[in-house]
């Protein structure tokens, strides 16, 4: 093999090398980063059922007045929707 064909070798090795790092370091960011998005899923899961079991707490010690609050938003959106 001539000194050019080795040089031509070398280089597509360095560079076939670079290519297997760099999807390997990409494979693991993005297997890093799908563990945080369950994480983070997980959490606000956890914080939705607690919000709602507190919202039903609530209007279960306050009837009245979840239901005057209900009335009173339903009221407030079917203005602003209606645009008057």
């Amino acid at each position: 093999m001539n000194p050019e064909q080795e040089n031509t070798m070398k280089t597509t090795d360095n560079v076939s090398n670079f290519v297997h790092e760099t999807a390997d370091a990409i494979a693991d960011a993005t297997h890093k980063a799908g563990a945080r998005i369950d994480e983070k899923s997980e959490q606000f899961m956890d914080a939705e059922q607690k919000l709602v079991k507190q919202c039903r707490g609530y209007v279960r010690e306050n009837p009245v007045t979840a239901l005057s609050l209900a009335v009173a938003g339903g009221f407030i959106l079917s203005r602003v929707l209606s645009g008057r």
